[in-house]
């Protein structure tokens, strides 16, 4: 190609604001390097009284941001707890925010689901499912249902304050051992997906770190210090080798990046999901300082169908903490210890 033939596409790109608005590597990649907090108040599944509608009219977003900071303001109260108080009462208080228990867990301290809610090409989003059109995962299959009957039963027991599980079947019950709680529990993952993939937003603990280099790109998350290793234009691993977070290799398409995730164990990040689970990811820096995250779910054994969503990365010049969970995972001990002191209790109401 000639020279002028060359000036002349270097010059209409620059005119099309392809290649001049966004960072580039050395090598002509996007630049998708840096920190980016993913908080955001929009929810991964749309509110029915939404509908099939996508899209919220600046009234309605107003509204419906309005609603939600009205709720954390309310909660906030609990924000600076008095450390000495005393223990809530047996069975709980009944007050079952972020998912608590009602037994006194996380306050608002904790809690950052950022300010406000998304736009994409300056639209509100109501969700960030955006298929099936109704914004809300697919119903799943009878296999699904069941899996999950199995994994959260205990989940659905009243806290009674008593060792209810020595009176049923053989006596086990899901505080027996470490390996009976969740990953998340157990600090080996974080919860509701923040690590993925899907990488979704959660309560707190939200930022991501990106490093690329030609042939990697790293995803440092924050919530439990995780780090995605992206290979790319490689090959998945054999079947057999299974990972917490799946298999993920990566492909640039243009400007957009593709990972596409297999090889998952029997408890992947995503809730519900099984060593079925697949995943595609498509990072594509929209300007200088964002991202858009975009991701299609499939897992014949839990869903009827596929599902998809997306939610903008804004950058940020926060660091990514250092989340020393294993450290400080006195729960862990509490949970086990409570459990001995209640079958305790039991056995010696029996007399035995």
């Amino acid at each position: 190609m000639s020279l002028e033939k060359i000036t002349l596409l270097l010059c209409a790109c620059l005119a099309c604001n392809t290649w001049a608005d966004i960072p580039r590597t050395a090598d002509g990649r996007p630049d998708l390097s840096g920190n980016y907090d993913l908080a955001t108040l929009t929810p991964l599944e749309r509110p029915q009284e939404f509908g099939n509608n996508l899209y919220l009219t600046p009234e309605e977003a107003e509204r419906a941001m309005a609603q939600m900071k009205e709720t954390l303001a309310q909660l906030e109260a609990t924000k600076n707890d008095d450390p000495d108080r005393e223990a809530p009462p047996a069975g709980g208080d009944g007050v079952l925010a972020f998912g608590a228990g009602g037994v006194g867990g996380y306050n608002t301290f904790w809690v950052d689901r950022g300010d406000d809610g998304f736009e994409i090409d300056g639209k509100f989003r109501t969700s960030i499912i955006y298929d099936p059109e109704n914004g809300r995962r697919p119903p799943m299959t009878p296999q699904g249902m069941q899996l999950m009957r199995e994994r959260f039963a205990s989940y659905t027991k009243p806290n009674t304050g008593t060792a209810w599980w020595l009176e049923e079947g053989d006596g086990s019950g899901p505080y027996d051992n470490p390996e009976d709680r969740t990953t998340s529990d157990r600090c080996l993952s974080g919860f509701g997906s923040t690590g993925g993939p899907p990488m979704l937003p959660i309560l707190y603990n939200n930022v991501k770190r990106i490093v690329q280099t030609p042939d990697t790109v790293m995803i440092l998350v924050e919530m439990v210090h995780d780090a995605r290793i992206i290979r790319l234009d490689s090959e998945h691993v054999a079947p057999d080798i299974r990972k917490w977070m799946g298999d993920s290799i990566g492909w640039w398409e243009g400007d957009t990046l593709v990972v596409d995730t297999t090889n998952f164990n029997d408890t992947p990040g995503m809730t519900r999901a099984t060593r079925d689970l697949h995943v595609v990811e498509r990072f594509t820096r929209i300007d200088e300082n964002t991202l858009l995250y975009n991701f299609t779910v499939t897992d014949p054994n839990v869903w009827t169908e596929p599902w998809s969503g997306e939610y903008p990365w804004p950058a940020t010049d926060q660091p990514v903490y250092e989340y020393a969970c294993h450290e400080a995972n006195y729960a862990m001990g509490g949970i086990l210890r409570g459990a001995r002191l209640l079958e305790a209790e039991a056995l010696e109401a029996q007399g035995r």
